[in-house]
């Protein structure tokens, strides 16, 4: 099996790709198309030259990458994707050899902790109309993607781990529940920009808690994403 897990910013999506790069049964890929997304749009991310030093490849590569064969032998591959690097000119042709996992966030939540640490945000940064795209695009293909709320997952991380393995025909694991403190060897080198908090972890977060305050610049986004985020949510599965 190969799980495409597809989510904005700041949305529990690298606590969920060291929840399956604990089992021993997973080799895990962070943000593969960061690399192309950088040089095919000319953002100035944190980190960006580090970030292209890094991934070299280009959009044709890293589809061939996940297509193939899964480095040490291990069964599955898990492969944690940000919504807003599929842009136009990365393939999407791999996407039908994939169970597709969609991974959602309140946009209030999202933009609070995204804008702390990138300027500049717009509606293209946080990934939530591009999600529900890639969502029409997986019925498109004849699949029933699967849709996961992170509020969930904190409130009952086994719990809801357990239903999503059940959604994908995966064996659960309770490795899942706790992984070792200091970040995993599968990190892409903008870690030390973002991975602060889930570094210094060694399970999931509790509950979260109340709704943050969005800065009233950016409260357009939140609206503007609400649409998007409800659409998913709805079929999301349920604690």
């Amino acid at each position: 099996m190969k799980i495409a897990m597809w989510s904005g910013p700041r949305n529990l999506s690298t606590a969920m790709m060291y929840a399956f790069g604990n089992r021993a049964d997973f080799h895990v890929v962070d943000e593969p198309f960061y690399g192309p997304y950088l040089r095919l749009t000319g953002l100035d991310h944190p980190m960006r030259s580090e970030i292209l030093a890094s991934r070299p490849e280009n959009t044709e590569e890293v589809s061939a990458q996940l297509l193939g064969p899964i480095p040490g032998g291990r069964p599955h591959a898990y492969h944690k994707h940000m919504t807003q690097h599929m842009i136009p000119g990365v393939p999407r042709g791999f996407m039908g050899y994939c169970v597709n996992v969609f991974l959602l966030r309140h946009p209030a939540r999202v933009l609070a902790s995204f804008s702390d640490k990138y300027e500049g945000v717009t509606a293209d940064d946080i990934g939530f109309r591009q999600q529900a795209e890639l969502y029409d695009h997986v019925l498109s293909l004849g699949q029933a993607p699967v849709v996961v709320d992170s509020a969930a997952i904190r409130q009952d991380p086994e719990g809801m781990l357990r239903k999503l393995c059940a959604a994908i025909g995966l064996p659960w694991d309770p490795a899942m529940l706790r992984w070792p403190k200091g970040g995993h060897p599968s990190d892409g080198v903008w870690a030390a920009h973002w991975y602060a908090s889930v570094h210094d972890s060694t399970g999931f977060a509790g509950p979260e808690g109340p709704m943050p305050t969005v800065r009233p610049e950016l409260q357009h986004l939140v609206e503007g994403a609400m649409p998007h985020y409800e659409r998913l949510g709805a079929v999301a599965l349920k604690p």
